[in-house]
């Protein structure tokens, strides 16, 4: 059964209980309602994202507690991030909501902007020698993705985003480069030669 003003969904599932040990069972139903569509979907997302990480990161070394191998923490995320997608489902069926958060429409543009704004700093990061692309280094490749994960809202303040690629990228080239002694390419590959 669907509601149309409270979105709440109705599963009817099946359970038998036999009365007696040899008398014909009686079909009982038990009432599943999604109170709240958007976190029941977004618990499923949450869970089904967690189960692949976590299966992602055995195929490495876990260890144990004492001596982590390359897949420990990546299997600890993953499962953390499937148990909460669970806990967020199971809200979305307990707690119920005014409206029932129906699931929106799909934001394009941010989705757009920001996924191809992380493309172009992995790609101007490392370059792509098999189309002639040297890397441009981590500077040039954090201005690319404030300016371009910027235009996903609906202001833009050209002033305000670069302040924030400037601190980004200070910050970064200090924590990873000075602090912990990373080789990034931090320049253009024809400025440094």
């Amino acid at each position: 059964m669907r509601r149309a003003a409270g979105r709440a969904y109705d599963f009817r599932l099946p359970f038998s209980q036999p009365t007696r040990p040899l008398a014909r069972a009686h079909q009982e139903t038990f009432a599943l309602k999604i109170h709240s569509q958007r976190d029941f979907t977004a618990g499923l997302l949450f869970s089904a994202f967690g189960v692949a990480f976590a299966w992602g990161a055995t195929t490495y070394s876990v260890g144990t507690g004492a001596r982590m191998g390359p897949g420990y923490f990546p299997l600890i995320v993953g499962v953390l991030i499937a148990l909460l997608g669970a806990v967020i489902t199971a809200r979305a069926l307990t707690v119920p909501t005014e409206d029932g958060e129906p699931v929106g429409a799909i934001a394009w543009r941010p989705l757009v902007f920001i996924i191809g704004a992380n493309l172009l700093f992995g790609v101007l990061l490392g370059g792509l020698p098999s189309i002639g692309l040297p890397p441009m280094g981590m500077i040039v490749a954090i201005y690319a993705l404030t300016l371009i994960a910027s235009l996903a809202g609906d202001q833009f303040n050209l002033k305000g985003v670069l302040i924030l690629a400037t601190v980004l990228a200070i910050g970064s080239y200090l924590a990873f480069v000075v602090a912990l002694n990373l080789q990034f390419p931090v320049w253009p590959s024809f400025i440094v030669g």
